[in-house]
């Protein structure tokens, strides 16, 4: 009797790894290995200058010579300097105005493109020029408008007969700083604008249809649908405008340098003309570092908002 051939299986024999391949194949070296670039280039760029400026303010370090430890003598110096107060109170002043009128005007703003426009993508793209034009090219053109002999907005008001003389801008302490705001106002509102609109295109139609059947009214469905839906956005968006304000250099200092008479001075401006300009770079550190507790601030209440909005969402707040 004839056996039928069993057909013999081949079966592939499993090649033993390497140390290297098994290396690679351990998922925590794979990781490590991913971020090893950008853990590389936040030291590189941002853990060394922040540790060295921490480090200078606390030393009396010139350009040209290397300090020695003072401990927090440029500090205590700083307590006792009138123009280190006046740039305090004009950085909380000038972030704190700023930060109103541009959330009031970019909320206003996200409100009406969100609803249906005629030629809305062309009006969103108009409404983001202030933000994509560089912060020296507007600073340039806001120290032309406010110019005291060549402003345009002076000559429109002359030739249409409302004013005899040229407004004057930037030549006396108040009317720079408020001239500082406007133009910190114009170039942010887009970012606070487009920002807050990607978050109210999150929010379903169907809690505003349901609210309009309930009988409720437009500030209503503002106040218990729109604001609380928007809030972590919100938070996000306020924290990264209060910094941004805070720490704003260009714009204060291509238009005033901190004039007239210091009293356009932020923080940022005044370590520059202390550390840079003055050769004095520890009190021009210690200045900078004065600004971290402000951040911190900003920080903490972005973190308190979205903490509030998990809890709404039943997460836990960890």
């Amino acid at each position: 009797m004839d056996m039928a051939a069993t057909p013999t299986r081949w079966v592939r024999t499993k090649r033993e790894l390497g140390p290297i391949a098994r290396l690679f194949d351990w998922k925590p070296f794979l990781v490590f290995i991913c971020l090893l670039p950008a853990v590389g280039l936040l030291l590189v760029f941002l853990t060394y200058p922040l540790g060295l400026g921490i480090w200078l303010a606390f030393t009396d370090t010139t350009i040209g010579r290397s300090g020695r430890w003072i401990g927090i003598e440029n500090f205590e110096f700083l307590l006792e300097d009138k123009l280190w107060w006046n740039a305090v109170f004009y950085s909380v002043f000038y972030t704190g105005v700023a930060t109103v009128l541009k959330f009031g005007l970019g909320l206003w703003l996200a409100l009406l493109l969100n609803n249906h426009l005629p030629f809305k993508s062309i009006l969103r793209a108009i409404i983001l020029l202030p933000w994509i034009v560089p912060t020296v090219l507007s600073a340039i053109a806001f120290w032309w408008i406010y110019d005291p002999q060549f402003s345009i907005i002076s000559y429109l008001l002359i030739e249409t007969g409302l004013r005899d003389t040229n407004v004057d801008f930037i030549n006396t302490p108040w009317s720079a700083r408020w001239s500082l705001i406007f133009a910190n106002v114009w170039r942010g509102i887009p970012f606070v604008a487009i920002s807050l609109l990607a978050g109210l295109q999150t929010i379903s139609p169907s809690l505003y249809e349901a609210a309009m059947l309930d009988g409720t009214t437009g500030w209503q469905r503002f106040r218990y649908i729109t604001f609380p839906m928007l809030l972590p956005i919100l938070a996000i968006v306020m924290t990264f405008s209060i910094i941004f304000t805070f720490t704003d250099f260009q714009l204060v200092y291509a238009i005033t340098r901190g004039g007239p008479i210091n009293s356009t001075h932020l923080l940022a401006t005044l370590a520059f003309q202390r550390g840079i300009q003055g050769g004095q770079l520890g009190e021009g550190a210690a200045i900078a570092v004065s600004m971290i507790p402000f951040l911190v601030f900003a920080t903490l209440f972005s973190y308190y908002a979205l903490a509030r909005r998990k809890w709404q969402q039943g997460e836990s707040d960890d």
